[in-house]
């Protein structure tokens, strides 16, 4: 056999090996593993030492990640089952990170946004918004505050009441029976289908990622040589949108509409 043929074998063998590492898990694993995990937490919510529950949730968090990791498996009820676990071992930003992948994954659960809520209630860093978003917010609150399912569902009911009375108005004539209904109708079914749009988009497209360590200094470079951006550090549970990254540092933007760079490490996103 002549080397480079020596050297394809190998190729493929190792690659073989590649492929079983980074195979699923079978179905029947993934779910013992979910079951243990659920069991362990259930356990620690009953146990009467400290350091019992706190090992149950640790175990329970182990599981659950597996499932996540191994399994490939994305799912809503996944990812707030373990941040409510995080939450509870006091990883704030690990639970902040997993109310918001469960969020995005079921943008309708109100558990998962009740949670998020109070989880970020407990942050530490309280970033003000800005006065200008604040009533844009209070404006256009269809918006921020319903779901993209409950919109794109709003937006299907009113385009088929403006059809039906588009069909009355042609079958019994022109009146404001049928008209003023119809143009309410028009402009709910566009206000909607436009947020949907944009939600749509922003969702595609803007990166958002939370911090994980306990406290990291954001810094004007992405550097430790330059200075810090801020007079405090900013810790664990602080969201941001992601704007640049290069090797070893994320560029990010705040709720407030500051800008920092932090080190890759210190933050994952979402």
């Amino acid at each position: 056999m002549t080397a480079s043929k020596k050297i394809f074998v190998l190729y493929l063998f190792l690659s073989a090996i590649a492929t079983v590492a980074v195979a699923e898990l079978p179905q029947s694993q993934m779910q013992e593993l979910y079951r243990q995990a659920n069991e362990s937490f259930r356990q620690a919510n009953s146990a009467q030492m400290p350091d019992e529950a706190e090992k149950l949730y640790k175990n329970a968090i182990l599981n659950f990640e597996k499932v996540i990791d191994a399994g490939r498996i994305e799912n809503a009820k996944l990812y707030y089952n373990l941040a409510n676990a995080y939450f509870l071992t006091g990883q704030l930003g690990k639970a902040v990170l997993n109310y918001r992948k469960a969020e995005k994954l079921d943008d309708s659960d109100q558990n998962i946004k009740k949670n998020l809520a109070f989880a970020r209630s407990k942050k530490t860093d309280k970033i003000i918004v800005k006065t200008e978003k604040k009533v844009l917010h209070t404006l256009f609150f269809w918006h921020y505050d319903f779901s993209l399912k409950a919109k794109f569902l709003l937006t299907c009911i009113f385009f088929g009441a403006f059809c039906l009375c588009i069909a009355g108005t042609v079958w019994f004539g022109r009146n404001t029976v049928w008209i003023t209904p119809a143009i309410i109708c028009s402009i709910l079914t566009l206000s909607l289908l436009v947020s949907v749009i944009i939600e749509y988009r922003v969702d595609i497209n803007n990166v958002c990622g939370v911090i994980i360590d306990a406290q990291v200094t954001a810094r004007q470079g992405d550097g430790e040589n330059y200075p810090p951006s801020f007079k405090e550090p900013l810790h664990e549970g602080t969201e941001f949108e992601l704007l640049e990254k290069r090797p070893g540092w994320f560029y990010i933007k705040l709720a407030d509409d500051s800008v920092a760079w932090i080190p890759e490490n210190s933050a994952e996103l979402i």
